[in-house]
């Protein structure tokens, strides 16, 4: 009997989708899984979150609906069974409307939405300069999954679009370099600042 093929969800193969970025290749783990969850086993040991599955890591940036400063707090922490669902049916929607892989497009808009570059601030005999940097790969994702959540956040904070159809609408935006993607314009935004302080 042949070996059966874990399938994200049962449904979506993530054994074809390859990473053309090189910079994200070692940090984006496509590690086979039915469902999104490692129990926080990376938690304790520095860089393991690399070895997270990035679809995982998508519902662990859509948890963080607290304050900028408390980010595990508010209606949304801890739920990660129902950001997971979120994450679940907008990959639906995404199949509905492109009738794509949705876990590639999920690629392709990380690809789409990490910075390259980011400012830092350097004192210098009591004077703050902000200097351009360059941003690890590790970073880069952490951004893009966090400018795409954001996105579909305020996508549909106090509107009658749902959370599904604002992740839906993101990923497949970012994942064609839309300019009204909110996680691309982020990136461009980013950009141009550090570009600004070289």
């Amino acid at each position: 009997m042949a070996e059966e093929k874990l399938l994200l969800f049962r449904k979506w193969d993530m054994s074809e989708v390859k990473v053309k970025d090189k910079g994200l290749e070692r940090v984006i783990s496509l590690k086979p899984m039915i469902m999104p969850t490692s129990m926080g086993r990376h938690e304790h040991h520095r860089f393991a979150k690399a070895e997270v599955n990035v679809v995982e890591r998508l519902v662990n940036n859509l948890m963080h609906f607290g304050k900028k400063y408390a980010k595990n707090t508010g209606r949304m922490g801890g739920k990660k069974a129902r950001a997971i669902n979120i994450v679940k049916t907008a990959f639906d929607i995404i199949h509905l409307k492109t009738g794509g892989n949705p876990v590639e497009h999920l690629i392709r808009a990380i690809e789409n939405a990490s910075p390259n570059e980011d400012t830092t601030r350097i004192s210098y005999g009591g004077v703050v300069y902000h200097l351009s940097v360059d941003i690890s790969p590790l970073r880069r994702l952490d951004l893009a999954l966090r400018f795409i959540a954001e996105g579909a956040r305020e996508a549909s904070f106090s509107s009658p679009k749902t959370i599904e159809e604002a992740l839906a609408d993101e990923i497949i935006m970012a994942a064609n370099g839309d300019v009204n993607s909110y996680a691309v314009k982020k990136k461009n935004e980013q950009e141009r600042i550090a570009m600004a302080s070289r």
